[in-house]
């Protein structure tokens, strides 16, 4: 623990970037349902998220499942055969 909060991101800059030029609404590419939220209380419109899917792999997969359990990240696409490739 080094006390810090897990993801200490603030979006507030950027949604006032992207509002001083001019985009409103936007598509966003991302697993991390606090990103949205954090753009969206900053004033933007997002119409639609589109998932990033990595193909997992024995060396990423706990950190991928990490991002899932801790962060709420939307890796829906870590099933149970492919949390398998952790143990190998």
């Amino acid at each position: 623990e080094l006390g810090f909060a897990p993801d200490p991101r603030d979006y507030g800059i950027g949604a006032q970037i992207l509002g001083d030029l001019g985009v409103r609404s936007m598509r966003l590419l991302t697993n991390n349902p606090a990103k949205r939220a954090g753009l969206e209380g900053h004033g933007l419109s997002i119409v639609e998220r589109v998932p990033l899917q990595t193909r997992p792999r024995a060396e990423n997969i706990g950190y991928l499942r990490a991002k899932r359990e801790k962060l709420g990240h939307l890796l829906d696409h870590l099933d149970p055969d492919v949390i398998s490739l952790e143990e190998r």
